[in-house]
């Protein structure tokens, strides 16, 4: 009879810590956003600024009355897809980790220098 009701307090215990973990990442979206520019300041400073106003956004769309970013490892994206499909790794020159973004810098095709700046969003 113990046993039994070991299994069934642990059982609920089990539901109530996943379905908190499904509700937690409701409540979180992973954002991206890319820039390029002439100098690699530039392109640094506008993908994170991109990325910041993308997490507004988001907190407009969903109703939330606030917000945390935290940084996001992304795949880098390329804007000429069918030049270059995927950014290959000899290309990317730097990587920076804030408290809010995570972002990896590479050299461009047809521009000097991008970044990709990810966040994880999350509802306060």
């Amino acid at each position: 009879m113990l046993r039994a009701a070991k299994a069934v307090v642990l059982g609920i215990l089990a539901l109530a810590i996943s379905w908190h973990q499904a509700a937690m990442a409701a409540d979180c979206e992973v954002i991206s956003a890319t820039h390029s520019a002439d100098t690699k300041g530039e392109a640094l400073h506008m993908s994170r600024a991109l990325a910041a106003k993308s997490a507004d956004e988001l907190k407009r769309k969903r109703g939330w009355s606030s917000v945390s970013m935290s940084p996001e490892k992304v795949k880098p994206d390329p804007f000429f897809k069918r030049v270059r499909p995927v950014v290959p790794q000899d290309v990317i020159y730097a990587t920076f980790v804030t408290a809010k973004t995570y972002t990896t810098c590479f050299t461009g095709v047809v521009v000097n220098y991008v970044c990709t700046s990810g966040s994880k969003v999350c509802r306060n």
